[in-house]
């Protein structure tokens, strides 16, 4: 099978199984999905939904957080992994907002990379998420699922992997992509056992190859 087959075999299977597939983080506007994936870090997209709705209540949008005192946010995020950090950026982050941005989310990933608590992985996602921009954030379920496949090949940086994904995916495609690849990561693909049996990818996949031989 060439990698374009392999390509166009995974597009074609999702396309048509997964046509709507999302973020599962819950938000109202682009500044709440923003505040979302600087917490979703090394946490839970389940963890994350359960303590939006106390900041969003308190904190709606950039001005109100960047008011924000350390002692009265850090509270709404203690369960949330990294709470410190996490708090101080959202701080800084609502601030630059503010100075820079008049108040509003920007949508380049030159400019949301310049956000405190903002990198690369978290501007793909704002961008393509509310924009439908080309950008591939690779998180460890992305960079995982994508090498199992034989999407990518011999990546060993996510940029690496960010880099192939966005040659060989459609353009029109790679938006959704993502969440392809972060939802099989997460429900199918895992790290330690994955399902294969209940996988309609195994037939491309150079996991199942390796590691189910007949």
């Amino acid at each position: 099978m060439t990698r374009k087959e392999r390509y166009q075999f995974f597009t074609d299977y999702f396309s048509h199984f997964a046509p709507d597939a999302e973020t599962e983080l819950i938000y109202d506007n682009p500044f709440q999905l923003l505040v979302s994936v600087i917490l979703s870090a090394q946490c839970t997209d389940k963890r994350v939904n359960l303590t939006t709705p106390f900041i969003f209540k308190k904190y709606p949008d950039a001005a109100s957080m960047s008011k924000a005192k350390f002692d009265d946010l850090f509270p709404l995020i203690k369960s949330i992994s990294y709470p410190n950090n996490k708090t101080r950026h959202l701080i800084g982050m609502s601030n630059m907002l503010l100075d820079k941005f008049n108040g509003t989310v920007p949508m380049t990933v030159d400019e949301l990379i310049q956000l405190p608590g903002v990198g690369r992985k978290t501007a793909n996602v704002i961008t393509s998420v509310v924009d439908k921009q080309p950008n591939m954030a690779v998180d460890t379920h992305v960079f995982r699922v994508s090498a199992r496949l034989g999407l990518t090949l011999n990546a060993k940086t996510p940029l690496a992997a960010e880099k192939q994904l966005i040659i060989y995916l459609p353009q029109p495609l790679v938006h959704i992509a993502h969440h392809w690849l972060i939802l099989h990561g997460r429900y199918i693909c895992t790290a330690r056992n994955p399902r294969c049996s209940e996988c309609g990818l195994k037939s491309i996949c150079k996991y199942v190859k390796k590691n189910f031989k007949s």
